[in-house]
């Protein structure tokens, strides 16, 4: 069974008291839950003390929104894999469309931020994703192909168990849009039979992979019924508990 896995990115919201704020609501609802979800909560790079505080304790996981790919030294403004390991994280956002888009992210930049991470033991989510123009133009599989080729196309065996995949179309971040569910499952089968070409067909079957594009509660359970959507990447969702939470009970385990 793959375990469904539910991630609010906060993107650059919640400061730190309203972080501590809603990661206290979040812990609160999922009180006694048993639904084989798991949960992670990203918060900006200044929260991450204040959420770790929060969740201390908890089944729920700390994830931050990136990482560098060196362990110290005189790289101003960025952030090395052990300090967010120090810092309380298990998971770390790579590849997002909005660091590719307005910071230059490149495959070969997110390659390097997945060693890193990796090697510093935390569970990556790699963010891959076409355009609307590359959607229109039919190119959405060599591009994602492309993406997971420069991204995660290196990596051993071994490695995967600490990889999860995200599909965010570039189209239906933050824009009210978002993917069909058939959509969706479309190219999530073919990142994994991706997968399996490239890393065999066991890694295939185990890897999750999730979806990302404006999920909101009252889309969830459709996306989620897909037999290759094992969860969700959920943005502005994510800032409320109540979306957030409601979108988490729509996940289920995958065989």
């Amino acid at each position: 069974m793959r375990t469904p896995l539910v991630a609010g990115n906060w993107k650059m919201y919640k400061g730190p008291t309203e972080a501590r704020r809603l990661a206290l609501e979040v812990r609160n609802g999922r009180l006694g839950s048993r639904d084989g979800t798991e949960v992670v909560l990203i918060p900006p790079f200044v929260s991450l003390a204040a959420v770790e505080e929060i969740l201390r304790g908890s089944d729920l996981r700390l994830g931050a929104q990136n990482v560098f790919w060196e362990r110290q030294g005189a790289w101003t403004g960025e952030v090395a894999p052990d300090m967010l390991r120090d810092a309380g994280c298990s998971f770390v956002l790579i590849g997002h469309s909005e660091r590719r888009t307005h910071f230059g992210e490149t495959d070969v930049t997110v390659a390097r931020r997945l060693r890193a991470a990796l090697d510093a033991g935390l569970h990556a989510i790699v963010c891959i994703g076409e355009t609307l123009s590359e959607r229109e133009a039919g190119s959405t599989e060599s591009v994602t192909a492309t993406q997971l080729q420069g991204g995660v196309g290196a990596l051993a065996s071994s490695d995967w168990s600490r990889v999860t995949l995200a599909y965010e179309p570039v189209w239906a971040i933050g824009t009210g849009r978002n993917a069909t569910p058939a959509q969706a499952q479309e190219v999530h089968a073919h990142v994994r039979a991706w997968i399996a070409a490239h890393a065999g067909a066991t890694i295939a079957r185990e890897v999750r992979i999730l979806y990302g594009g404006s999920v909101k509660p009252d889309n969830a359970a459709q996306l989620m019924e897909q037999p290759d959507l094992d969860g969700a990447l959920v943005g502005g969702a994510s800032l409320e508990s109540d979306a957030f939470l409601r979108i988490v009970t729509a996940a289920r385990p995958r065989a």
